[in-house]
């Protein structure tokens, strides 16, 4: 896995995954901009002040800390208002932008290049995504960013300039030390299902500073006595013969919502926008859906999702969603502002909400996310909407104008014009750009409170 990681070159990517990836920096940087005055991204701004730091690494927002902290900070960002990208394997799904946050310190720190920084980037969407299809452990009661330890630790690694050696310690130490459990993402959910991964994304960038010191891990954290495959079983992966073409089969969200719930949520406004009905005449809303969708967010084997007061609570589950999504005709960040997660018509109309998991619809994920949608009036009246996809899936994959329009929306209250366009333009070159610098640069004159 290191050697794959040594070796890759930009070069080896198709120029549409090139531009997919460039796509998903910029989308990872909208959704991290349009966090930051929430009051989590406050707290670990004022902890970043606390420790201090050497100053190596650039906060989005301004201001400059040691590069694991940095790391942990815009992966915070990035990850807080569940809006970023999502892979989805059979029995795994993970975000591998999470990652951003320690390629990007590690770039920075290195002085790495555009290029560079484009490259382990790949490089950790390739691993991330790849465990996930031959070695999914949420079945086992682990959570994603077990696999994800070793996408941080390779790719900060690589970023940072170290060989091979160097690169497969710093994913053999980062990920032994963080075998994750699944409850972060099950029952009442807290602040930690937003920071696990960047947690991970923290550990990634340490690991690497300490592998480039010298500092070894565990050489056989595969397939050693007690590794990686006694927890996820035996598989094959043959890292000679992978690509840097990962990127495409991934997914961006639409609605700022849980990956699973998005076609759900496009079968509740094709129906808010064909019919005239009032929220208030529902009599109940009937979704079935794959089963994923009904275990994680749809109140399956992980938990009750009719408890809703917070919005990690919220955002991951689907009747909330459904019924503030049919109410605002939205679902958008302001849509988690405590008073409306609390909002009776909201509370109310969630309760009409059943989810019932469909074994057909669950034999055709992950190619396609089926979405049966009935709603019925009290009147008797029912509309229907059916869908299996969104724009954004991988069958409809967002362009770069709609991965403007997305960054636009969630950065104007930070940003002037100006700056945007620049952004944009930054990360759309970023394969000519001499260092990475020319783009935390940018980051840094990004705004912390809404104008």
């Amino acid at each position: 896995m290191a050697d794959f990681a040594a070796n890759a070159k930009l070069e080896q990517m198709s120029p549409e995954a090139l531009e997919q990836l460039k796509i998903r920096v910029l989308d990872t940087l909208g959704v991290a901009v349009g966090a930051l005055d929430s009051d989590v991204l406050v707290a670990i701004r004022s902890l970043n002040d606390d420790l201090g730091g050497n100053g190596q690494a650039t906060l989005i927002g301004g201001g400059k800390t040691a590069a694991d902290l940095a790391a942990f900070h815009n992966s915070a960002a990035s990850r807080y208002l569940d809006f970023m990208d999502a892979y989805l394997a059979k029995g795994e799904t993970n975000h591998p932008s999470d990652n951003m946050g320690a390629v990007l310190a590690a770039a920075e720190v290195a002085g790495a290049s555009g290029r560079d920084f484009l490259t382990a980037f790949a490089v950790a969407y390739q691993i991330h995504t790849r465990l996930s299809d031959v070695a999914p452990v949420r079945a086992l009661g682990f959570d994603h960013t077990t696999q994800g330890a070793f996408a941080a630790g390779a790719s900060a690694a690589l970023a940072l300039g170290l060989d091979a050696d160097g690169i497969a310690n710093a994913a053999a130490m980062t990920a032994t030390a963080n075998v994750a459990l699944r409850v972060t993402r099950t029952g009442n959910l807290s602040h930690w299902k937003g920071l696990a991964y960047p947690h991970t994304s923290k550990e990634g960038m340490f690991y690497a500073l300490l592998a480039g010191k010298g500092i070894t891990g565990p050489e056989a954290v595969f397939e050693g006595n007690k590794g990686f495959k006694a927890l996820a079983g035996d598989y094959e992966l043959d890292w000679s013969k992978e690509d840097l073409e990962s990127v495409t089969r991934t997914i961006i969200k639409k609605y700022n919502a849980e990956i699973h719930s998005q076609s759900a949520l496009e079968a509740a406004l094709e129906l808010k926008g064909k019919h005239d009905f009032d929220p208030a005449e529902i009599k109940e809303v009937r979704l079935t859906t794959f089963d994923v969708a009904y275990s994680i967010i749809g109140g399956g084997e992980e938990g009750d999702k009719r408890s809703i007061r917070t919005k990690e609570e919220a955002d991951h589950s689907l009747p909330w969603m459904l019924a503030v999504t049919i109410l605002d005709g939205e679902l958008n960040p302001a849509q988690y502002e405590a008073e409306r997660i609390i909002a009776d018509d909201v509370q109310t109309l969630m309760g009409k909400v059943t989810i019932t998991p469909s074994d057909d619809f669950s034999d055709r994920f992950p190619n396609e996310m089926p979405a049966d949608l009935v709603i019925v009036m009290n009147d008797g009246t029912e509309y229907h909407a059916v869908e299996s996809a969104y724009d954004g899936f991988h069958s409809q994959p967002l362009d770069w104008d709609g991965a403007v329009a997305k960054f636009t929306a969630l950065a104007e209250p930070f940003t002037d014009e100006a700056l945007r366009t620049e952004i944009c333009e930054t990360v759309h070159r970023l394969d000519e750009v001499a260092e990475i610098s020319e783009l935390t640069d940018l980051l840094a004159r990004v705004s912390t409170t809404r104008s």
